[in-house]
């Protein structure tokens, strides 16, 4: 449960009203979303996420109901990778009193797992430039620099793959240790080659006339992939001398 800092006044205090400023809120925040910045808050906003009331002076001002919001939004991007138009929709209809389960939009993180695990097959589901700048916290530059690299690549519309979220999530937790995104490009260029493996071995399928041979492709390419991921995994493991929980 989020908690709303009380008493005082000025930057990053509760006004008398009980209605938070921007600063306010961020420091709320922070305890659970070290990387939230008054930046992606206005971002948020701007995408109809929460909507805080304004003074004569045009100040935002939340509510403890905004606040709570906000740590839903961030949340399940965290934890879902949702896009926003998709959580947008989810609270809505939550708060007009709807029964209405969690979306799945591509696979979902564990609670207390601090990274993403792999997986074998994309998400269905788009997110858009903007929306995945702000579920990750990275900068324009720092997106173009990884696709520069070849590590992230935009759809034919502009938009991205859902499960791009999850690549650029772990190329930042990479980046805590100082591994740069140039250094990379030998695991984006293996990856390259697994996939072009399963896809030999699937290509005839795919190519059958039978449309019931061509579904068994799909599923017989998921079943590769999650295949070639343990084994990545496994050898790395072996080669570093190191077990993983």
């Amino acid at each position: 449960m989020l908690q709303t800092p009380s008493g005082g006044a000025g930057h990053g205090t509760a006004a008398a009203d009980g209605l938070l400023s921007i600063g306010a809120v961020l420091n709320v925040l922070r305890d659970e979303f070290p990387d939230i910045t008054i930046s992606k808050i206005r971002f948020l906003e701007s995408e109809g996420l929460v909507d805080p009331r304004r003074t004569p002076a045009g100040y935002r001002k939340f509510s403890a109901r905004d606040v709570e919001r906000l740590g839903h939004v961030l949340r399940m991007q965290r934890d879902h990778y949702l896009p926003l138009k998709v959580i947008r929709e989810h609270l809505d209809a939550m708060e007009r009193g709807e029964a209405v389960p969690l979306p799945t939009v591509g696979r979902q993180r564990e609670a207390g797992e601090s990274l993403p695990e792999p997986v074998a097959a994309a998400a269905a589901a788009r997110i858009g430039r903007a929306e995945l700048l702000a579920a990750v916290g990275i900068e324009e530059r720092q997106l173009d620099e990884w696709e520069a690299y070849g590590l992230i690549a935009p759809l034919p519309d502009g938009a991205y793959d859902a499960e791009t979220a999850t690549v650029a999530t772990l190329v930042v937790e990479l980046g805590r240790f100082g591994i740069e995104p140039r250094h990379l490009r030998v695991m984006k260029a293996a990856a390259d080659r697994e996939a072009g493996l399963v896809d030999q071995v699937v290509a005839p399928l795919k190519r059958h006339r039978n449309p019931q041979t061509r579904a068994h492709a799909e599923a017989r390419t998921k079943e590769l992939a999650g295949l070639a991921v343990k084994l990545h995994a496994a050898l790395v493991q072996t080669a570093l001398g190191v077990r993983l929980p």
